[in-house]
């Protein structure tokens, strides 16, 4: 009952940000930079992440939160969530429609519950390790497909210093080398999810952080999909991350870790 408890939380906070997102879609967003011209942060980010806090520390005011805005509160070590108020804030800022809110729940250093809203097409992801994931409460389940070459489709991201780490262009230059189709949508939380629900085979990324990815690899996990990093061991924050739906995760490794 306590983890249903937490996912009906985290559902809340989801909501009540993405409305935040709603709201502010067609206003002046506040928007400025961060590091650089590409690296941007809204006034909506700051103010989704102040009403995910608030609805999680109303219920639960001992827990940790680390969110991308406002870094760490709190130092439970048995229970953190790990939010992205705005996942995608460069498409939000140019009113492309691909932007979510993310909400990770891991206990005792396990991701154990995770939501996904996308308030722009009204799609609810969740997951309790365990329990399945689902979208808009119908179970989802990652692709069947066995063949890279079928061919599968999959999306990457990449990081704000591209100019400077040119290695995602060399590794998204082979697959488009080998004819398949690649997608780069700009929410690294939503990839995971259509990886989840078999829109997407496949995702990988190298720089990423814990807020992007916290609730998505809980999706995936739940969906039947496999995720690891670029060696194919497993994943730790901070590594580059592959995400597949399983059945295409060995052949993606290799073209990976071609030289």
């Amino acid at each position: 009952m306590k983890l249903e408890a937490y996912l009906q939380t985290a559902i809340q906070a989801a909501k009540a940000a993405g409305a935040i997102h709603l709201y502010h879609r067609d206003q002046d967003k506040g928007v400025s930079s961060k590091s650089n011209f590409s690296d941007l942060v809204t006034v909506v980010d700051r103010l989704s992440e102040e009403k995910i806090r608030e609805i999680i520390l109303a219920s639960y005011a001992d827990h940790a939160i680390l969110g991308e805005e406002e870094g760490t509160i709190g130092e439970h070590h048995e229970a953190r969530w790990v939010i992205d108020p705005l996942d995608g804030t460069v498409n939000y800022a140019h009113g492309f429609p691909c932007s979510c809110v993310s909400i990770g729940l891991e206990l005792e250093g396990v991701r154990s519950v995770g939501v996904v809203f996308d308030p722009n097409r009204q799609e609810l992801f969740t997951a309790i390790r365990g329990r399945g994931a689902f979208l808009n409460g119908q179970r989802i389940h990652a692709s069947s497909c066995t063949d890279l070459r079928q061919p599968a489709l999959l999306t990457t991201g990449f990081p704000y210093d591209v100019a400077q780490d040119r290695r995602n262009l060399e590794v998204m230059g082979r697959f488009l080398a080998l004819g398949l189709p690649v997608r780069r949508p700009g929410s690294a939380a939503l990839d995971l999810c259509y990886v989840a629900c078999g829109r997407f085979e496949g995702y990988w990324e190298h720089k990423i952080n814990p807020w992007d990815v916290a609730a998505g690899l809980l999706l995936l996990e739940e969906a039947g999909g496999k995720y690891s990093n670029f060696s194919g061991q497993d994943y730790h924050y901070g590594d580059a991350l592959l995400a597949t739906n399983g059945h295409i995760h060995h052949q993606m490794l290799e073209v990976i870790q071609t030289p």
